[in-house]
């Protein structure tokens, strides 16, 4: 994987191609590379490093209309040139670009290695391009010979694993063959133009009309516009839709990191996710995309959430918020581990896939699995259209906006708002009163301008970034209880993905149970306890960190005298202590952000991480 940009028309291809890689570089980018027809022959472009790279090595007037381009996030294969898409077959007449893993690698690769294929690279897409022309190429009479679309298909057939490919074939300059299974891909449709993204931002310079590729599905693309084949051979009635109005863009606008943007974006975002889903006069709340009456409500047995990273974070906010008002178990889970522990899934209960980017494959996996067990899930995501969203059928949008940076900051704010306007719908049919349910929704809609005050004074940040970047640090500890637990394995995330410093986050009880032996003198500890039922806890675990020599940081309510128990005190306004995850975290992106600025971090595209994981 990360990111496909195609076209195919009257315009040259080479600006449309470079544009999409930067727009898709959020993807992943430790290489980038295209694809051009030009006189008949394919002119191939391959670069390490960033998009920019690359494009300083394309001829600025690099004819062709017809192009194909890729930037990759390593799976199989090192970080080099001839590992870098697109690849072609053996002579040279074929490119492919490929997001997604080849199962059977070794078993193809063999066969193909014996029938006297030379590979240049270590990838399992390389594969792709051979099988490919071992059927356009045959010469025995195939249906398959000189027909790109049954090249394709015939290729496909004897490969096991996900893909989002389009190739290009030297014989054919007026079109693009693609194919999805378990990696998302789009159609663009302009006027004399096409094309095609793995993600639809790419898109949206060019076109707001796509036809989304489903899983099994192969297409031949032109400049008139787009056929469709199912797998068998059945055609498809594509069904047009309109991409909707995005707030934000990649821009940075004023700052000088998407990150930071994003985290200042956060009270806009927050607003847009309440906005028209509470409904003061009743108590209530509505998430029209559920579907769900108030009598589907009362036979939900129990809820289960599945995320992974952040997502994962957000789920284990939204599971506490839900048993803690509604009374009905719930439970969250890392989606990558759910279908492979073959679930017990329950018909009665209600389970929501929450992801930033409606992409991520193992929370795609956790969705078809409880669906063949029969049970309803529904998304949670940001992204309009995406793969899960499609495979849901129902959900909620979080409308975060765009999110380019790789580390996740207002879409875990948006997934936590919106999994507690659900937990409000829910709690209203469960016995919760009108005027409880007005208290909730006044103290929600207050929360976007308590996290706008804390940004524009975020306190005393830097004394702890120079803690945590100290050459003395090994490690950080986080630590909270309750609903401040998710938020402190959500900030140690956020200070390994940015800045790259080992942490360990544990619920504060659990800290004298393992990872108190890590404590020595200076060891930076940091505390989340806002005013709730559980801080008196929590700041017993703190003492305990401090007799062992251990500085510590506590965020805690403004207001709250308890800042005076640590070496640090970073308060946040207060709120009512369900929505304090929504306070508390703001410092912990800020820590994050300034800890990887201060150690010279590449902030928005942090190493080894992609935005959107579409691999297992």
């Amino acid at each position: 994987m990360c990111g496909i940009i195609a076209t195919v028309g009257r315009n040259r291809a080479i600006p449309v191609l470079l544009e999409g890689l930067h727009r898709l570089e959020y993807r992943g980018y430790d290489s980038a590379g295209l694809a051009v027809l030009d006189g008949g022959r394919l002119v191939l472009h391959r670069k390490v490093g960033r998009v920019r790279e690359l494009e300083a090595q394309v001829p600025a007037e690099q004819p062709g209309t017809v192009g194909i381009a890729h930037t990759r996030w390593a799976t199989h294969g090192g970080v080099t040139e001839a590992n870098a898409h697109p690849h072609l077959d053996t002579t040279g007449r074929i490119a492919v670009v490929h997001n997604g893993i080849i199962e059977n690698m070794s078993a193809l690769r063999a066969r193909l290695e014996g029938e006297g294929v030379r590979f240049r690279s270590e990838t399992d897409s390389e594969i792709l391009a051979h099988l490919i022309g071992r059927y356009y190429f045959a010469e025995d009479g195939s249906e398959t010979a000189g027909r790109p679309v049954a090249a394709v298909r015939a290729a496909l057939r004897v490969v096991r694993g996900t893909w989002g490919i389009a190739a290009l074939f030297a014989d054919h300059p007026e079109l693009i063959v693609a194919a999805r299974n378990g990696s998302p891909l789009v159609i663009g449709l302009g006027e004399g133009q096409s094309y095609l993204a793995s993600d639809s931002h790419a898109l949206v310079p060019y076109t707001r009309r796509v036809v989304f590729l489903d899983d099994g599905e192969v297409a031949r693309i032109d400049a008139s516009g787009v056929q469709t084949w199912h797998s068998d051979g059945a055609q498809v009635d594509n069904a047009i839709e309109t991409l909707e109005e995005v707030w934000g863009d990649g821009d940075k606008g004023r700052y000088p990191h998407l990150m930071l943007k994003e985290i200042h974006e956060q009270p806009e975002a927050l607003s847009r996710c309440l906005s028209g889903r509470v409904v003061s006069e009743t108590g209530t709340a509505r998430l029209g995309g559920l579907d769900l009456s108030p009598r589907d409500l009362a036979r939900i047995s129990r809820v289960g959430l599945l995320g992974c990273g952040t997502a994962y974070h957000a789920c284990r906010v939204g599971a506490q918020l839900i048993e803690a008002a509604t009374r009905v178990p719930a439970k969250a889970e890392i989606a990558s581990e759910f279908r492979h522990r073959n679930p017990v899934v329950d018909p009665d209960a209600l389970f929501f896939a929450v992801s930033q980017s409606g992409e991520t494959a193992d929370t795609l996996g956790a969705v078809k699995e409880i669906q063949i067990k029969g049970g309803e899930v529904m998304g949670v995501v940001n992204v309009v259209g995406s793969s899960i969203a499609r495979a849901c059928g129902r959900g909620v949008y979080i409308h975060s906006g765009p999110e380019m940076s790789v580390a996740s900051t207002k879409a875990f704010s948006n997934m936590v708002a919106a999994l507690a306007v659900f937990t409000l719908m829910l709690a209203r049919q469960r016995g919760l009163s009108v005027h409880d349910g007005r208290a909730y929704i006044q103290q929600l809609l207050d929360v976007p301008s308590r996290v706008a005050a804390y940004l524009d004074e975020p306190g005393p940040i830097d004394e702890l970034v120079s803690w945590v970047t100290a050459p003395t640090t090994n490690m950080v500890l986080f630590l909270g209880r309750g609903l401040s637990a998710p938020v402190a394995a959500e900030g140690a995330l956020k200070l390994m993905e940015v800045a790259y410093i080992p942490c360990i986050a544990y619920p504060a009880g659990e800290m004298k149970h393992g990872p108190i032996a890590l404590l020595e003198e200076g060891s930076p500890v940091i505390v989340i306890a806002p005013r709730d039922a559980l801080q008196d806890k929590t700041l017993s675990n703190l003492q305990e960190c401090k007799a062992r020599g251990a500085r510590v940081a506590l965020i805690h309510t403004a207001g709250d005298p308890v800042g005076r128990y640590a070496d640090l005190s970073i308060p946040v306004p207060d709120t009512h202590p369900f929505f304090s995850p929504l306070l508390t975290v703001l410092p912990l992106q800020l820590l994050a952000y300034r800890a990887g600025l201060a150690l010279g971090r590449d902030i928005d595209r942090p190493r080894n991480l992609a935005k959107s994981v579409t691999v297992e």
